[in-house]
């Protein structure tokens, strides 16, 4: 039996990166795999017994090193060591994290005409990460013109003005070790949460308090004029109700006023609602992670409906496996 249960297939390995690999699942008691939907690399933090044999440089754990986790004999979390802590009861605190992690590096990027997916292929390209599978954003952004911002703040950028422009939603993300895009109706799996299946604790947020917005403005410089033109959307039912929630942005000047437009309609459409969130504990599936969009059914709640996954935190201590998600609703 391992440290992992003797049920279980899984594996850890460390990668040199230079042709030597060590196999440490035994090796560790606890660990934490971290993923996002938006805003940051992926992470994983391991717990490591430090063996007495250990004393050669041989199996030492250093920064640089990758991490390897598989499941029956297939990589399903990937990440390069950015820090390891000694301590003197003979254990590591091992955090490695996946290839998001250099895209927070700073740069200047100007195109025209350059789509969502281009955008991270050439930043890949830069900066030396190995992609995977990127699907086409299709919509062409009329002009990017970013200076000193980091990277994966580019990428999301794009995708933001992409799901304005088109209302398409991409999920961006380390897929074992290859940077992958996924339209988000590509990241539903075959799971239900709820009452009866996994989850043992949850609780449910109703809030218009972030990303609600029941009027939005949009700025246009027009050189012909010499003056900027707003463009301006409301609802006044949610007003009322709510009172004013506004959105700001100015965009493109390549973009046209029917564009602008339309941006403005689809942005009022996805954000003029309340947004009902979910936090729930459950018993671990290492199929879901920021991202995945899965059934929540929960009849105390009334709910039963799909849920995206904003945040995941899967725990691997002894024999169990648990995850941590924070979800958002999702219309299909």
């Amino acid at each position: 039996m391992n440290a992992w249960g003797k049920d279980t297939e899984y594996e850890i390995v460390i990668d040199d990166t230079s042709g030597t690999m060590f196999d440490i699942t035994q090796l560790v008691p606890e660990l934490k795999w971290d993923t996002s939907r938006v805003g940051k690399a992926g992470s994983i933090e391991l717990k490591v017994i430090r063996n007495p044999e250990w004393q050669s440089t041989q199996y030492e754990i250093k920064c640089g090193y990758v991490v390897r986790i598989k499941l029956d004999g297939v990589t399903f979390c990937y990440g390069r060591i950015f820090s390891v802590e000694r301590t003197e009861e003979r254990e590591w605190r091992v955090v490695a994290y996946d290839q998001l992690r250099y895209l927070v590096e700073a740069d200047t990027y100007i195109k025209e005409n350059v789509k969502a997916s281009q955008v991270i292929k050439d930043a890949a390209i830069e900066v030396g990460l190995k992609v995977g599978q990127i699907a086409d954003t299709q919509f062409a952004i009329p002009k990017m013109n970013q200076r000193g911002q980091k990277r994966l703040d580019m990428i999301y950028w794009a995708l933001d003005q992409t799901l304005l422009a088109k209302g398409t939603t991409f999920v961006f993300y380390d897929n074992a070790g290859e940077l992958t895009l996924k339209n988000v109706a590509d990241m539903k799996i075959d799971l239900i949460l709820g009452d009866s299946s996994l989850v043992y604790k949850y609780s449910s947020n109703q809030s218009i308090d972030k990303d609600t917005y029941n009027r939005v403005k949009l700025v246009r410089e027009d050189k012909e004029a010499g003056r900027d033109k707003a463009i301006v959307y409301e609802n006044s039912d949610s007003i009322k109700r709510w009172g004013r929630l506004q959105y700001y942005q100015k965009v493109d000047d390549g973009l046209n006023k029917a564009q602008v437009e339309e941006m403005a309609k689809r942005f009022l459409e996805l954000r003029n609602r309340e947004k009902r969130q979910f936090t729930l504990d459950a018993l671990g599936y290492v199929g879901v992670r920021a991202g995945s969009v899965l059934q929540v059914t929960i009849k105390e709640l009334n709910v039963n409906q799909n849920y995206l996954v904003e945040e995941c935190t899967h725990k691997f201590s002894g024999s169990e496996h648990t995850m941590s998600l924070e979800l958002k609703e999702y219309d299909a």
